[in-house]
């Protein structure tokens, strides 16, 4: 495939590729039929799109392993509430509102983290916040009280909260626009299969050597994580997007590659990351973000339902599974969160590029959205398994499937939003997935938050129901998004164009001002 990019003009429709070839030939295309490669790698070799496929898959898979020892950290409890709840004396509802609380801050605090990571390297971020988050963690089983379960919660929340925002960047830094989407697909499946393996792993703990010990083997994973970043070259070349085409990076020796702080030219200056938090709060003015970040936060909150309740349902009457049954049960989302990372990357960006050939070989974001049609039935209709079944106390693998049907849809929303803020508007991704993640987890929280009074005075079959058709809604509204879509990235173009220009002329400046020094 031959490197091509477009050249944008000012009234350019963000997000309108040329994907595949469909001419007969000239000097400035691939051949007829094949993939235009989108962006355009630089002339650099340092350059991350320009490095091998194993490069690549240890670089992303270094991202990926981060991704799940997070994933571990902040879900492990998850199993074993209603241990917790007896021996700290907390009740399930103040659990779930510290649940909800570290939730929100994984949204917010990134406004945090996300700058600091694009300023001094995202390194720096991943080894900092893995060792930090080991205190929060073993705080869990010293505490007692709702107080320190909601003061570990949002420390943790707090400290781990660049899981949600930062390895989706790496992705865009290292593959092309016709691949992305698979591998923001399994960055979705790692973090939230983390999210289910560690219940999994939990429930056998608890068991075995007590619940304590679960958050034991919590802090064990995230030091074993801190050592093998700090002993890794960064996970990609971040940053690599200030660096202008045709420049090349300094050559930087090994000792230099390993330093926690990285400021290389083309990096944002301080006054330029208080810009990037502000350009983040503004970001969901643009009507695609704003529907992603809602599209994620109401499939988060179906997550957030099941996690709230699978111990409260499935340790109590009739079922009376013990932490390890309760476990057992996640791994039934784990298998059909698998399945969805499959139907959300692969089989979507090759319906893109499908559907891009009838469309001139131009491939607008709104092509993937299809692929949500199947996930919302299976999402509204899995809660409602789980939610009626509990009610109507049916065999346990009704409401063990359920949850996995439930996760299946949750996964594909979730890689979606998010790939699908990519395709709109690659420039400012970054600031695009702190938005994202400041929505979906306010969302979230607001449903945990809720969900065991909802329950208490509306029961489980109507709680449930109501949290389905909110989640068929929400999500059948791509619709819509497929309709309008490219409307509203019309009418962002101008905005958008005059923040690829201020980043560019902000890097620049950055840049002079280093080389200068």
């Amino acid at each position: 495939m031959e490197n091509l990019s477009l050249q944008h003009v000012p009234d350019d429709v963000p997000g309108t590729i040329l994907l595949v070839n469909l001419t007969d030939g000239s000097h400035t295309h691939a051949q007829r039929g094949e993939i235009v490669l989108q962006p355009q790698p630089s002339t650099d070799p340092t350059d991350p799109l320009n490095r091998s496929r194993g490069w690549k898959s240890l670089n992303i898979g270094m991202v990926y392993l981060y991704t799940f020892v997070i994933g571990i950290c902040t879900a492990a409890h998850f199993s074993i509430l209603t241990q917790i709840s007896v021996s700290a004396k907390i009740s399930i509802g103040d659990l779930n509102l510290g649940t909800g609380l570290m939730q929100i801050m994984q949204g917010w605090c990134n406004l945090i983290w996300q700058p600091i990571a694009m300023t001094y390297g995202r390194r720096l971020v991943y080894v900092l916040t893995v060792v930090l988050s080991i205190g929060p963690v073993v705080w869990v089983p010293l505490g007692h009280g709702a107080g320190q379960w909601y003061a570990h919660r949002i420390i943790l929340g707090v400290l781990c909260s660049s899981v949600e925002a930062l390895p989706e960047l790496s992705v865009q830094d290292l593959f092309f626009a016709h691949e992305r989407g698979h591998y923001i697909a399994l960055y979705a499946f790692v973090l939230f299969g983390s999210n289910f393996i560690a219940p999994f792993l939990a429930g056998f703990i608890a068991d075995g050597a007590g619940w304590e010990w679960v958050m034991y083997f919590a802090t064990i994973f995230l030091a074993d994580d801190a050592s093998e970043h700090n002993e890794q070259p960064a996970t990609s070349a971040s940053g690599c997007h200030g660096t202008e085409a045709g420049t090349a990076t300094p050559r930087r020796s090994r000792l230099q590659k390993l330093a926690l702080v990285t400021k290389l030219p083309g990096r944002p200056s301080h006054k330029h990351m208080a810009w990037q938090v502000w350009q983040s709060l503004t970001i969901p003015i643009f009507p695609n973000i704003l529907w992603a970040g809602l599209l994620y936060g109401s499939n988060l909150a179906l997550y957030s339902v099941i996690n709230g309740t699978i111990s409260m349902i499935l340790g109590s009457s009739p079922y009376n599974f013990r932490p390890t049954m309760v476990g057992i049960a996640y791994l039934s989302p784990f298998v059909f969160g698998g399945a969805a990372s499959i139907w959300a990357g692969k089989l979507a960006d090759h319906l893109a590029i499908k559907l891009a050939k009838r469309n001139g070989g131009a491939r607008e974001p709104e092509h993937r959205l299809w692929i949500l049609s199947v996930s919302a039935l299976m999402a509204s209709g899995g809660m409602l398994i789980w939610g009626v079944g509990a009610s109507q106390e049916a065999h346990y693998m009704v409401l063990i499937i359920g949850i996995g049907i439930t996760t299946f849809g949750v996964v594909c929303a979730s890689a979606i939003s998010l790939a699908y803020a990519t395709d709109c508007f690659e420039a400012m991704a970054g600031e695009s997935f702190v938005s994202i993640m400041i929505i979906r987890n306010t969302i979230g929280f607001a449903f945990s938050y809720a969900i065991t009074p909802w329950i208490d005075a509306m029961g489980l079959r109507d709680c449930f129901i109501s949290v389905s058709l909110i989640s068929f809604f929400c999500t059948y509204t791509f619709l819509a998004v497929i309709f309008w879509g490219k409307s509203w990235r019309r009418l962002s173009a101008k905005r958008y164009w005059q923040f690829v220009s201020l980043q560019s002329d902000t890097a620049g400046a950055t840049s002079l001002g280093s080389s200068a020094n």
